[in-house]
């Protein structure tokens, strides 16, 4: 910068060296000016920036967040979706056990009855045979009595001989120890066997067989839990 003579301001008034110096400082007070300004947009700029930097992290976190809820939820979903299908798996199993044992029957007990003279009168001997056969049907579940009549006459005589005396056992089962008709399934045979048979030697004597059959299935349902008392008396239709 310039500086006038030493001698200058002598001769030059106040208000023209105020002029003078206003002119020598103004272009610098301009220049600050323009830098407060670029200062002021920089700091507005970086503002800005940060904000959107902010906001952006915020919405990647909540992205993340969500993403994860919804991986947290789909895995909770499969591990219900798995024990379902494992709950089905063992539904399906239990089912097919229950079907393949629905058919399945074992024998508990049987007993012979004889008649005289082929009549189907039951004696004294007889009624004690039926009766004690009647206790081990009480409390039994699922189960079917096979009742095989047998008489030593031959052709449809015999049949129907033996058709008689499997009446009479069926009817005094019913009326003295209430067995549901339905349980007992009965064949007359004549003088023929039957296929269960093993002896196979010639029907002689007026008889008729009877097997107490149990259901597995059904006997796996009955069985009392541990301390428990079976119940007792004979089945009611």
């Amino acid at each position: 910068m310039n500086q006038p003579k030493e001698g200058f301001w002598g001769r030059v008034n106040p208000m023209a060296r105020k002029k003078w110096v206003k002119r020598q400082t103004d272009p610098i007070n301009d220049r600050l000016s323009e830098l407060d300004e670029v200062n002021a947009k920089n700091a507005k700029d970086i503002q800005d920036v940060d904000s959107r930097a902010q906001a952006g992290i915020r919405q990647a976190q909540s992205t993340a967040d969500g993403a994860n809820q919804l991986a947290t939820t789909a895995g909770q979903q499969a591990q219900n979706a798995n024990g379902i299908a494992q709950n089905a798996s063992g539904h399906v199993d239990q089912l097919n056990t229950t079907v393949n044992g629905l058919d399945q029957y074992r024998q508990v007990t049987e007993a012979d009855i004889t008649f005289r003279g082929g009549t189907p009168i039951l004696s004294a001997a007889a009624k004690k045979q039926l009766d004690d056969f009647a206790t081990s049907v009480s409390g039994q579940q699922g189960y079917i009595l096979e009742v095989e009549a047998h008489s030593p006459l031959a052709g449809s005589t015999g049949i129907q001989s033996s058709e008689r005396l499997a009446e009479a056992v069926k009817r005094y089962l019913v009326t003295e120890h209430q067995i549901p008709v339905y349980r007992m399934h009965a064949v007359a045979l004549g003088n023929a066997h039957s296929q269960t048979d093993q002896d196979v030697k010639p029907v002689r004597t007026s008889s008729v067989h009877i097997r107490l059959m149990e259901n597995s299935l059904a006997a796996q349902g009955a069985a009392p839990p541990n301390g428990a008392t079976p119940s007792t008396g004979a089945e009611r239709p």
